[in-house]
């Protein structure tokens, strides 16, 4: 309700109560003033807020599930490159065309989820050895992944015309404007899908976090649940980057946050850590479009402000780990 309140125009509690009510007792808009406040509220900060719900809780369930799977603490989509990877392979669509309404719902987030899966594929035969991976050559390999990406990128950018080259720009900061339900829709049926494959692996996550030896010994196929979970989280990012653009550490803030507070069992991490990471997103949307109203601040740099001082935080908690 807060965030449905704030924005450059404030609107008051009662006055939101009062629009809703109106919409489920499908009543008439009794003056100027409600229509405009209604059409503020259903077409434009309520279907925002619905993205950021679904973009957060979305990124915060790869989160929980890449590190229970890479047995890293540190992994997340943004950190190992999968966003840049995804952002490349939007960045190609939007070059050649994804403008229309038809061709930017449907293969936009196909090509972001073959970037996504390029990126996926290269790091797992970077990092991969024998004995799991690496925790210093994953980062690395992301680190420098993202770099070459991004160079492509801004390639594109620059090649690109200059109205679709600012809009591609503006779009990588990480940006949940203008969103329509249409939209929404198509991007609830591709997060909607990945959640049900990560959902269905939540106990055999579990048992991977002892390790995939002893994962093998308790019955579950390992090569099979890689493939499932590595799927399901390149098809989340890709739809997620599509239309949101690259929004960086939600998966590593807050799936730690919540297992410090219930613990580690998938079955009621995933679930949780994807309801608060969608709340997340939408209070840290929020206070990006009010704090220096009427302009607004990319989300995707408020993410990055937050999340970059907690990495570098776990990551030195890491590293003192392995001295000890």
């Amino acid at each position: 309700m807060a965030c449905l309140r704030y924005g450059t125009q404030v609107i008051e509690f009662s006055t939101i109560v009062k629009v809703f009510t109106q919409v489920i007792l499908d009543r008439a808009v009794s003056s100027g003033e409600t229509d405009l406040t209604q059409t503020i509220l259903l077409d434009v900060r309520l279907p925002r807020l619905l993205l950021a719900f679904c973009v957060g809780g979305s990124l915060a369930a790869v989160g929980v599930s890449l590190q229970a799977l890479l047995r890293n603490p540190l992994a997340d989509p943004s950190v190992l490159g999968i966003s840049s990877g995804a952002a490349l392979g939007a960045a190609v669509a939007l070059l050649f065309g994804a403008g229309a309404s038809v061709w930017s719902l449907s293969s936009l987030p196909i090509c972001a989820f073959l970037g996504a899966v390029v990126a996926l594929l290269i790091i797992y035969r970077i990092a991969a050895t024998h004995y799991g991976f690496s925790i210093y050559t994953l980062l690395l390999a992301g680190v420098v992944l993202s770099m070459i990406f991004s160079a492509l990128i801004t390639f594109l950018t620059s090649i690109a015309d200059p109205n679709r080259a600012f809009g591609m720009m503006a779009w990588l900061l990480g940006s949940l404007t203008g969103p329509d339900y249409p939209t929404l829709m198509v991007l609830i049926l591709y997060l909607g899908v990945g959640l049900c494959v990560l959902g269905s692996q939540a106990q055999s996550l579990n048992l991977l976090t002892l390790g995939e030896e002893a994962a093998r010994s308790l019955g579950v196929e390992v090569e099979r649940v890689k493939k499932l979970v590595f799927f399901a989280t390149a098809l989340m990012t890709g739809a997620v980057v599509a239309f949101s653009g690259v929004i960086g550490f939600v998966g590593l803030i807050v799936p730690h946050a919540v297992r410090l507070a219930i613990g580690a069992d998938h079955r009621l991490l995933l679930p949780i850590a994807s309801l608060t990471g969608g709340t997340f997103l939408m209070v840290v949307d929020t206070v990006a479009r009010t704090v220096l109203s009427p302009a607004e601040i990319p989300v995707g740099v408020v993410t990055a402000l937050v999340g970059g001082p907690v990495f570098l935080y776990l990551l030195m908690n890491r590293r003192a780990q392995l001295i000890t």
